[in-house]
């Protein structure tokens, strides 16, 4: 997309705005899938929580991928954006055993990284096809909060109750399909990956009927200019490789599947939004948006950097500000960083905000969450419309007077 556009679109629907570039979902799309080419059985699934919105899932269904849900309501959202049940994966963290259930009665494939709740579905429900995942005890990510198969990760079953995981299978002789595992987000060193990889096989080994295994994601982008990222093209011959000889080894051609969700959309995303003010202290030049950490949380979050450029004034000089929100606790989307001239009114836009944005936004300060729009074929249409008041009272009960007075 060209920074006009993105004017345009400002101008058209207002700020702060959430715009995707179709084309830059679909590129990514296929460059994943010619990576692992060489792979017979290959999918994808989209992993939804990176941006849920009902467009955007069409769009990757459209283009052949499946989905990841973390939660009934992901799966509900699936459903209506016209995935099938099969196309549907289920890989949640911490759910009741209530949930689970529910999710396995719409016929998605469900996926069980506690021992608990694996005995207990699997007591009641012993044919029911069940996937498995395994904390591989592999640190990887590029931040502590993303980083979700160390040892101290509540996430998965831990690959040494590998031997308390099989003893519960052959009790409850439940119908395993399929072995899991994620490492992390932001992942560099590829051969980290595959070392994982190892692990899954070597996990594999111990059940019979398998039809796939899912190795995750967490493929890095980048996030600035010359920004190293995952050499997908190296991982992707590396692994297809072992991955197609442990098939062989296994005498099965098993399914392949990944669960990239930043990988799909983050680089798609642009995030808009208008100073309100430029103020200079002793010290610092703030620049001050109509927007704040409740609507784009990351670099508060975890440290997450956004690339910020001023659309308004593109060949200005650069200069160093400090780009704030309006909320009233501190919310700093960059510090002292080199963006050309900025003045009031002028439109900034933050690159690789299309994943784990404005699924994570919110009303605090009671603001309205901004609209977003999906940029296909050279055209803006919107996907989700700015909020109002009449939604920020929506759900909401007042006291009846009788009760208030007192």
């Amino acid at each position: 997309m060209q920074s006009k556009d993105l004017l345009q679109l400002a101008d058209q629907f207002g700020s702060p705005l959430y715009v995707y570039d179709a084309e830059k979902i679909k590129s990514q799309y296929e460059r994943l899938t010619k990576a692992f080419s060489k792979v017979e059985k290959l999918r994808i699934n989209y992993a939804m929580k990176a941006l849920s919105n009902v467009a955007i899932l069409q769009l990757l269904r459209d283009l052949g991928s499946c989905l990841d849900a973390v939660s009934i309501q992901e799966v509900q959202l699936g459903l209506h954006a016209g995935y099938s049940p099969d196309q549907i994966f289920f890989t949640p963290n911490g759910v009741s055993l209530e949930e689970i259930e529910e999710v396995h009665s719409l016929g998605v494939q469900i996926n069980i990284d506690n021992l608990s709740i694996l005995e207990q579905f699997g007591t009641k429900h012993p044919t029911v096809p069940v996937c498995i995942r395994i904390n591989p005890h592999v640190m990887a990510g590029g931040n502590e909060n993303i980083s979700v198969g160390h040892i101290d990760s509540k996430f998965g079953i831990s690959v040494h109750q590998l031997p308390h995981l099989v003893r519960i299978v052959e009790n409850t002789k439940m119908n395993i399909v399929g072995i899991h595992m994620h490492t992390g987000s932001d992942i560099l060193d590829i051969e980290v990956f595959l070392y994982a990889a190892e692990i899954l096989f070597d996990a594999a080994r111990n059940f019979k009927n398998l039809e796939f295994l899912d190795f995750g994601s967490g493929f890095k982008v980048p996030y600035k200019k010359d920004d190293i990222e995952t050499d997908i093209e190296e991982l992707g011959k590396k692994l297809s490789k072992r991955f197609n000889a442990f098939c062989e080894e296994y005498g099965k051609e098993l399914t392949l599947i990944f669960e990239p969700g930043k990988f799909l959309v983050s680089e798609a995303g642009f995030f808009l939004a208008k100073v309100n003010v430029v103020k200079q202290t002793t010290s610092t030049v703030f620049a001050g948006i109509d927007s704040g950490f409740n609507h784009l949380i990351r670099p508060m979050f975890y440290g997450s950097q956004h690339y910020i450029e001023n659309i308004s004034n593109p060949k200005g000089k650069e200069r160093f500000y400090s780009v704030v929100g309006y909320i009233c606790e501190t919310d700093t989307f960059a510090s002292n960083r080199r963006i050309q001239e900025i003045a009031e009114g002028d439109i900034l836009c933050f690159r690789n905000a299309g994943a784990y944005c404005y699924s994570m936004s919110s009303n605090y300060n009671s603001r309205y969450k901004p609209a977003e729009v999906l940029w296909i074929n050279g055209e803006g249409h919107l996907i989700r419309a700015h909020e109002t008041f009449e939604d920020l009272l929506k759900n909401q009960i007042p006291l009846p007077a009788s009760v208030a007075k007192q």
